[in-house]
């Protein structure tokens, strides 16, 4: 099935010809290998809706246990791939898109009322958009940059919404799982983001301009540092339940300028050089 989605821009046959059907791609929680999944999909506004039905089946999906420990995901739509963050829905936020889905595709509650589970509502949110306006290496570092930016804006916006939702009773579980969802999604893009530098950007450039081996030097301590912040990060999120809002926000600050004076830092010193390299580079 994935083989036909792929060969004809989302397109299948067979039980589901005509059906709304996404690929998606997950990370496995304990294999870290990338997994494959064909799912029907309802669309709530902007935001595409699937369900852990697993068929029916007793146990919650792969896929599922997958998006928890690691949210980044790669949703195929038709002919578009994209980056994705996975968010399971709870509560009452749950029940009412579970019901919309139902409402559009019956067949999940047939699914519901085989087994005694609560089937996962799963939010996928559009991660990062290919503008395709990048046309330089520089360009393209502004870009991942941005998305950066604001994932991490989004972490201390869910903070905020956390705080005075639980003030108000709402359920400390059910804010804590999207909120940490959020800040693991960053917590990944910003290692993934700096194992590439250190393994490929960065060596190419300390080999084509020696002057900036100093620039080159103070970014891979600086990745070391921000390691280690990702680190503190996880760790303050994982008391979020119990935490002190003035204490977590001051925190959160605190990590959110370092990692923002350290992004500023490398377009300053980078952007300059990389605005001369294409985007794409070159085959071969």
């Amino acid at each position: 099935m994935v083989d036909e989605f792929r060969a004809h821009s989302g397109r299948v046959g067979g039980p589901f010809a005509g059906g709304d059907l996404l690929l998606l791609t997950t990370v496995g929680a304990r294999s870290g290998l990338e997994q494959t999944s064909p799912l029907a999909y309802v669309r709530d506004g902007d935001r595409l809706l699937v369900v852990g039905s697993a068929g029916g089946a007793p146990r919650h999906p792969a896929w599922y246990h997958n998006l928890l420990a690691h949210p980044m995901a790669r949703v195929e739509l038709g002919s578009e791939t994209f980056g994705a963050v996975g968010v399971p829905a709870e509560g009452a936020e749950r029940d009412r898109l579970f019901a919309l889905i139902v409402e559009r595709a019956p067949g999940f509650a047939d699914y519901q009322a085989k087994v005694d589970r609560t089937l996962p509502v799963v939010i996928l949110e559009r991660a990062h958009t290919e503008s395709g306006e990048a046309r330089t290496l520089g360009a393209k570092l502004v870009e991942i940059h941005g998305w950066l930016r604001g994932q991490l804006a989004r972490v201390r916006a869910e903070a905020d919404t956390y705080f005075a939702d639980r003030d108000n009773g709402a359920s400390p579980a059910a804010l804590g799982l999207r909120i940490r969802q959020h800040c693991l999604a960053f917590c990944e893009s910003l290692r993934f983001h700096h194992e590439g530098e250190d393994a490929v950007m960065l060596p190419g450039l300390e080999r084509g301009h020696p002057r900036l081996r100093e620039v080159i030097e103070r970014l891979r301590a600086e990745h070391r540092v921000v390691a280690r912040i990702r680190g503190e990060l996880e760790a303050l999120l994982a008391g979020v339940g119990s935490a002190d809002p003035d204490r977590f926000r001051t925190e959160l600050d605190r990590m959110s300028r370092e990692l923002e004076a350290h992004l500023d830092y490398e377009e300053e010193e980078l952007i300059p050089v990389l605005d001369a390299v294409p985007f794409p580079p070159a085959a071969g």
